[in-house]
């Protein structure tokens, strides 16, 4: 394993002091197409990463045919762009940009033949979020995905 240096950009990022509304620990109830007439149960949570540098998301659900997921969110300063690395069990790799304007977090991808994006609306006290994703195959078209509710455990 790599020795962890003290390194002097381990430092917040500015560009990302708006996502700290997501940090903690949240328990989630959602549905999916793939699985209908399920409600399956999981667990969410957003850390910073290297001193606020980066905001890391790990993501399980009880349910096997939702991927467990890790997610690294970071800025580009030429842009003022945030964007979503993301990666899961399934080894499936993407790469999503993100918002947050007035209480709305949103990612999206536009990919050809797989698109999709994710809308959650963050409650004024800060402790739920209803969220709902789409996906596109030809995009324009699209289609009903993940939705998850999110409740803050602390």
């Amino acid at each position: 394993m790599a020795e962890s240096l003290n390194h002097e950009a381990a430092k917040p990022n500015p560009a990302l002091e708006p996502l700290s509304v997501l940090v903690g620990r949240w328990t989630t109830v959602g549905t999916h197409p793939l699985v209908p007439g399920t409600t399956f149960h999981g667990r969410t949570s957003f850390d910073w990463l290297e001193g606020g540098a980066f905001l890391i998301m790990h993501s399980e659900v009880d349910e096997p045919q939702i991927p467990s997921a890790i997610a690294i969110f970071g800025s580009d300063d030429a842009t003022g762009k945030c964007t979503m690395l993301y990666f899961d069990e399934r080894g499936v790799s993407r790469h999503y940009e993100v918002s947050l304007r007035d209480n709305v977090l949103k990612w999206w991808r536009d990919a050809p033949e797989f698109s999709q994006r994710f809308t959650g609306t963050i409650a004024a006290d800060g402790r739920t979020i209803v969220g709902r994703g789409e996906l596109s195959r030809d995009g324009a078209t699209w289609e009903g995905d993940l939705a998850l509710t999110y409740t803050r455990e602390r």
